[in-house]
């Protein structure tokens, strides 16, 4: 979807370390997005945030069947999207697209 609104993705796979995040982040990636199939991964994507939290030019979107609005609240998620639609608005309204 965000492809087809325009915006250049880089698929870093799955089971990303932090590491492979901050290589992208080299690259010129500002912001991040993370889906969780499983509630045991879920986990993970505290990290995401924590490692970015003091960076201000990443943001960090996360989303995916167990994941809901007050989880991204409550690890200090800069976005949550409940499908690939709303991903889109989320990064529209993160770069500046729209407000």
């Amino acid at each position: 979807m965000l492809k087809g609104a325009g915006y250049e993705v880089m698929d870093l796979g799955t089971n990303c370390s932090v590491e492979k995040y901050d290589e992208a982040v080299r690259s010129g990636i500002d912001i991040i997005m993370c889906s969780a199939l499983l509630t045991t991964t879920m986990l993970y994507m505290k990290e995401v945030v924590e490692h970015y939290k003091n960076n201000p030019t990443v943001r960090v979107v996360i989303g995916g069947a167990p994941v809901t609005q007050n989880y991204a609240d409550s690890i200090g998620a800069h976005g949550y999207g409940q499908d690939a639609n709303e991903a889109v608005r989320i990064v529209e309204r993160l770069s500046g697209a729209v407000t």
